[in-house]
This record gives C-alpha cells, structure tokens and sequence, in this order.
C-alpha cells in the first residue's frame, strides 16, 4: 500500500481515484476545486480530502493529477498551493490530464528541481473506461522512474506503455485524437450515406464491423448515432482542445495534417449548432442539419 494524492475528480478523475482506493488499495487523499465533489467522493470510496492541492500530496509517494487544460495543471502542480510545494524527494507526480507536450516538458524539469519524479501519462478509453478501470495509459518518462509508478497506474488501466522520455506520453495522445477524429468523420459519413440510400443500418455495421472498416468506434457509437443521441461520451469542447493543442504542435515540427484539421473546423460547426456538450459521434448532427 502506498500514500497517494489525487487531484481533479472530474468525470475521468473520480473513478480514477476509486480504483486506487478500493483495487489498488492505497490510502488516498483527495483534493478537487468543488469541495462537494471531494466530500462525495470519500462518501463513496472512503479516504480523505484535502483543502489545497498542497496539503493533499504532503507526504504522498504518488501524486496524480488529471485536470482541464496546461494553465488549469501549472495551478495545481508549480502554483501557489500546488503540490510540488509540498511533495518530498523520491516521490513521482502522474499527471493524466491532455495537456501538451511543452507543459510536461516544464513540470518535468520543475519535478526534477525538488527530485520528484515525473510522468506524463494522458488516457483514452473515455468515461467507461475510469469506471471500469480499463484505461490505456500512454507514459513519457524515465525508465526508473515509470517502473516505480507503474504498479500504482495499473489499478485504473488495461494497458500501460512508456512511449519514451517526458513529453512522448502527450505526443501519443495526440495521435490518439487525430486518428479518432478521422475515424468518427468517416463513421458519421458512412452512416449518413446509407440512411439517404434506404439501407437498414443496423444490417449494414453488423456486416461492415466483421471486416476492414470496423472499429472501436463503430461497434460503441453507431446505435446512439443513428438514432441520434449524442449524449455518450467524450464532449466536443474537450475534443477541440485536445485538437487545437495536435494543430499546434503540428504547426511547430512541420507535421501536416489536413484531415485533422478538417474535422476540428467540422466540430465547430456543430458546437454553432449548440453541441458543446454533445459526444465526438455527433459529426453526423452536422451532416443531417
């Protein structure tokens, strides 16, 4: 058993926390910006909450994070009340949040100041997934280090790899979400297609997914699609940050990427629509409008 801080318990975060609480079955402290949801979430799982970031990761041997955006993780981590003011030498901060590269790059160098370990471990497997302790865990780290942390990951993930050094766990999540984004685009046109051609849906994926075009993807999305609902996953505002930050890193080593960027202007169609809040499936809302 091992001391652990969690800090963010969003919809990925609270049952992040949960799993290494009741499966990894280390003592968890944890700290989230709405209080309500610190206090719900030791009602759950048991544990203890903290008042600041800082006092959640005093004495921790792991840290984990996993919040909004870079500027939403400087302000837990390097802040004022964040948890490098607090974290003790030896100790390794996780960080899940989908940030860039840049930041990890910083909270790494700024971790090694104090000799805290650092990882940048974004997921995909999306809600589902932290709930039922599925995810993919993609690691930018030092070998010695990940080895360290990766007992502790594993009670919230199917599969965990090191993708190289700080900064490379980012850089996959951001292929993640480019092919993602492609995937979903040509779903929501092959489902679009065949409605304006008359042909049963449900016949048409339970043939296509036995063979090359199948997916993820298809087999979890194509029923709420076409009956459009758009309320089952991933939210577009998410989405397009996570785009915008692929595009910009695209923009600083030269990558080109057309399609990614296509869709991401296709997005914003639908948030215009007032889709903000609709899954990454609702592409195919756009299409039908």
């Amino acid at each position: 058993m091992a001391k652990v801080a969690f800090i963010g318990l969003g919809v990925m975060g609270f049952p992040m926390a949960g799993h290494l609480k009741v499966k990894g079955g280390h003592d968890v402290t944890v700290y989230n910006r709405t209080a309500a949801k610190s206090a719900a979430w030791v009602e759950k799982f048991g544990g203890k909450s903290a008042p600041t970031p800082a006092e959640a990761a005093r004495d921790a041997d792991f840290v984990f994070t996993c919040v909004g955006n870079d500027d939403d993780l400087r302000s837990v981590t390097s802040g004022k009340d964040g948890v490098l003011q607090t974290m003790q030498s030896g100790a390794i901060l996780i960080d899940n949040t989908t940030a860039s590269a840049d930041v990890a790059r910083e909270l790494h160098a700024a971790a090694r100041e104090k000799g805290v370990g650092f990882i940048d471990a974004p997921v995909s497997g999306g809600q589902a997934g932290a709930e039922n302790g599925v995810l993919t865990v993609m690691c930018g780290a030092e070998d010695a280090v990940y080895e360290k942390a990766r007992p502790v990951i594993d009670a919230f993930a199917r599969m965990v790899g090191l993708m190289g050094a700080p900064g490379a766990g980012q850089l996959t999540k951001m292929i993640n979400q480019i092919c993602i984004a492609g995937i979903v685009q040509g779903l929501a046109e092959g489902i679009h297609f065949g409605k304006r051609a008359g042909l049963d849906i449900e016949k048409v994926v339970d043939v296509i997914s036995k063979g090359a075009a199948g997916s993820w993807q298809m087999e979890n999305r194509h029923k709420t699609m076409n009956e459009g609902k758009y309320d089952f996953g991933f939210a577009i505002d998410w989405m397009r940050k996570d785009l915008g930050i692929v595009l910009d890193e695209a923009r600083h080593n030269g990558a080109k990427l057309p399609l990614t960027a296509l869709v991401d202007q296709f997005y914003g169609d639908v948030q215009a629509m007032g889709g903000n809040r609709w899954d990454t499936s609702s592409l195919l809302a756009r299409l039908e409008k």
